[in-house]
């Protein structure tokens, strides 16, 4: 045989370690970009709800402000209010109006001036039913004479005049208990 055959022989495997330096610095990195990215996001959300929360207290304060308004506007439109108003600047109420047909120059209803009288705007209160007010009662209680002996004038009309006669009340009481015992 002219050619020969190359003799294949088996070589041992060679054992090659792949470098972990590259896995554990890219696991490291995920792992920092994730905490980061964890805490950039509670932070955002922290500060939405904080900016949330300022702008609901700027609604309760506008919508207050809103209603105050409105009350005042309503007070303003009152239609007593402008009566008034009207009055003391010196206008009149009209009295029943008169028209004028442009085609035949006739004035129908009845013209009147108007008068400065008072007209009452505001209304009377109404008064109470007889039973929220009652009349009042009125209960007169008279002074018994003090005829005591052993009671000065200066103290019968005091108080310690009467802590006096109490005392010797009670203590009659008192006796007329033990002796009917």
């Amino acid at each position: 045989m002219a050619v020969e055959r190359a003799r294949l022989t088996v070589v041992p495997r060679r054992r090659t370690r792949a470098a972990r330096m590259p896995f554990v610095a890219l696991v490291s990195l995920v792992l920092v970009g994730g905490v980061v990215g964890l805490l950039l996001f509670n932070t955002s959300m922290q500060q939405a709800s904080f900016a949330a929360t300022a702008l609901e207290g700027q609604s309760t304060t506008l919508a207050a402000r809103e209603q105050m308004l409105e009350m005042e506007l309503d007070e303003l439109r009152d239609p007593q209010r402008i009566a008034g108003a009207a009055q003391r600047l010196g206008m009149v109420q009209a009295c029943a109006p008169a028209f004028i047909k442009l085609g035949s120059n006739e004035v129908v209803g009845q013209p009147c001036a108007a008068v400065a009288s008072a007209f009452p705007i505001w209304p009377a209160e109404p008064k109470l039913p007889a039973d929220l007010n009652p009349p009042p009662n009125v209960v007169e209680v008279t002074a018994d004479p003090v005829v005591e002996s052993g009671v000065s004038d200066d103290t019968a009309d005091g108080a310690t005049g009467n802590r006096a006669r109490d005392g010797k009340k009670n203590q009659q009481q008192h006796q007329s208990q033990n002796s009917q015992r």
